[in-house]
C-alpha cells in the first residue's frame, strides 16, 4: 500500500465526467460510504467537444475527482462504471506521486476498509 522508494501511501485520483450533478453526487457519494474513495469533488459546468459515433457532439457535463489507493483502483473504476449511465464513461486514473504526506495517509485510512 506504499511507495517502497519514500515509503508514502500510494494514491491516485480517478478523472470521472458525469452528465449531470445528481449523477456525479449519487456516484461520488456511493463510492466514499463503501470506502473505495476517501473523497469526492463534484465541479460543475464543464462543457465538453467529442467524436461519439462518427459525429462530433457537444454537451454540458460534470467534473467528479475521486481519490483513493492505488490498489482499489481496479474495484472503483467497476463500481464507477456499474453505476454510471453513459455508455462509455471516461474513468482515467491520475497517479499523485507528491504532495502532503498527511493526505496521502489519510486517504489510505478512509480507504482501509475496502479490500484490495
Amino acid at each position: 500500500m506504499s511507495d517502497a522508494a519514500s515509503n508514502k501511501p500510494a494514491a491516485s485520483m480517478l478523472y470521472v465526467t458525469c452528465g449531470s450533478v445528481e449523477q456525479a453526487h449519487e456516484i461520488g457519494r456511493a463510492v466514499v460510504e463503501e470506502q473505495l474513495a476517501a473523497c469526492a469533488n463534484i465541479i460543475d459546468g464543464m462543457r465538453s467537444v467529442y467524436r461519439w459515433e462518427g459525429m462530433v457532439e457537444e454537451a454540458n457535463e460534470v467534473v467528479l475527482i475521486l481519490k483513493t489507493r492505488r490498489g482499489l483502483i481496479a474495484d472503483l473504476t467497476a463500481r464507477v462504471k456499474a453505476l454510471h449511465s453513459f455508455d462509455v464513461p471516461c474513468v482515467v486514473e491520475i497517479p499523485l506521486e507528491q504532495g502532503n504526506a498527511d493526505y496521502f495517509a489519510w486517504i489510505a485510512d478512509e480507504t482501509a476498509g475496502a479490500g484490495d
